[in-house]
Order: structure tokens, then C-alpha cells, then sequence
């Protein structure tokens, strides 16, 4: 089974949509660096390859799709299997990068007639899922009262954003100052070892010249 990881640094954004193509055994994984006691949403949707039309059918009815979801320390979080489409749930427990994996449930291997897969992913971050409370909302009050619980949301998800990411420059001046200070202590003791070997040195040649009567 071969694995290709992504690396998507998307800054503040709250959401992101994409697609990417794959085997119908091949895994692939997107890593996303999350704030603790997020709530991420992600949904997919399964295209398959079609031979004689040199185009992605609409769906891929008979296979779906395998979600896993893991930490960075390997805690498993989400662990299912989904139809061709589905919408998948997790939150994090704590900072740090997550590994949100995907592979269909084909049987058939590559070499054997498996064809290639397109699939299209949509992750959001710290986003609960308006339209279904706007649509069980009874009148324009519980209407607005949703959208401003959904904007208040994600301002308090940008707010855990951005204190998250001061936290991690933070890590990181702390880490350089420490390797900068490690630089000039060993920048020191070379200095150190290349004036006591010139000193050195220099007291054996003396010893030898007068050992050789030479001066």
C-alpha cells in the first residue's frame, strides 16, 4: 500500500476545499495542524474512472471510503468506513498536527483492473453545520439567532487560532535562542581548542630547537 502525505498550511482559514486523484488501493493523508478542542467537519465524495469514456463518472457506486484520523502521538480519534460521499466528525483533544487518512474499500488491486479514483475533500475548521439547524429553525428569530451563534463561532475559533500560533512562535523563538546560544558556546570552545593547540604547538617547537641546540 503506498502512502503520499500532504503538508497544507492554510494560516487562519477556516475552510478548504480541494481535489486529488489516487489508486483504488492507495492511501493518501493530509496533515493539519489543529488548535485543541476544535471541531473539524470534513466531507468527500468518490469519482471513478471511467475507460471508455476517458472521463470521472459522477459517483463510484460499490466503493467506499475508509476515514482514519490520528494524532501526531498515534491516538486514534476516527476510525470508519463511508459510502462513496459522506461527512465525517472529530475533535481534538490536544495541539498539534493531525492525520486525517483516506483509502477506498476496493479489493481489486492496480496491476489487476483498478482504475484511478478522483477525490474531492472539503475540511472545516471549528465550523458546526448551519443549514441544518437554519432549516429546523421554526421562524426568522431562531433564523438570526443561529447565524450569530455560527459568527460569534468563528470568532472564537479565529481568537484559538491565533493564540495558538503565538504559542507556537513563541516555542520557536525559544527553540532559536537556544540554538543560537548553543552556536556561540561551541563557536567559543573551538576558539578555546585552536589557542591551546597553537600554544602547544609552539611550546613543542621550542622544546625541539633547544633539544637541537638550534637556538
Amino acid at each position: 500500500m503506498q502512502m503520499l502525505t500532504f503538508l497544507l498550511c492554510f494560516g487562519f482559514s477556516l475552510s478548504t476545499a480541494f481535489y486529488f486523484h489516487v489508486g483504488e488501493r492507495e492511501e493518501k493523508c493530509i496533515i493539519e495542524d489543529i488548535p485543541s478542542d476544535t471541531w473539524i467537519t470534513g466531507t468527500f465524495k468518490i469519482q471513478q474512472w471511467d475507460i471508455g469514456r476517458h472521463d470521472f463518472l459522477e459517483s463510484a457506486p460499490g466503493l467506499g471510503m475508509f476515514v482514519t484520523v490520528t494524532t501526531y502521538n498515534d491516538e486514534v480519534l476516527l476510525s470508519k468506513l463511508y459510502g462513496p460521499q459522506g461527512t465525517f466528525y472529530f475533535t481534538s483533544h490536544s495541539p498539534g498536527e493531525h492525520f486525517i487518512c483516506l483509502e477506498s474499500n476496493s479489493t481489486r488491486l492496480v496491476s489487476f483492473g483498478g482504475s484511478k479514483l478522483r477525490i474531492h475533500l472539503d475540511i472545516r475548521v471549528g465550523e458546526h453545520d448551519l443549514d441544518i439547524a437554519i432549516a429546523q429553525a421554526k421562524d426568522k428569530v431562531n433564523e438570526v439567532t443561529f447565524k450569530l451563534e455560527h459568527l460569534i463561532e468563528q470568532i472564537e475559533q479565529i481568537v484559538k487560532e491565533q493564540n495558538y500560533q503565538r504559542v507556537r512562535e513563541e516555542n520557536f523563538r525559544m527553540t532559536s535562542e537556544d540554538t543560537n546560544s548553543n552556536v556561540l558556546w561551541w563557536a567559543f570552545a573551538q576558539t578555546l581548542i585552536f589557542i591551546s593547540v597553537g600554544v602547544f604547538q609552539m611550546k613543542y617547537l621550542k622544546d625541539f630547537f633547544i633539544a637541537k641546540k638550534l637556538v
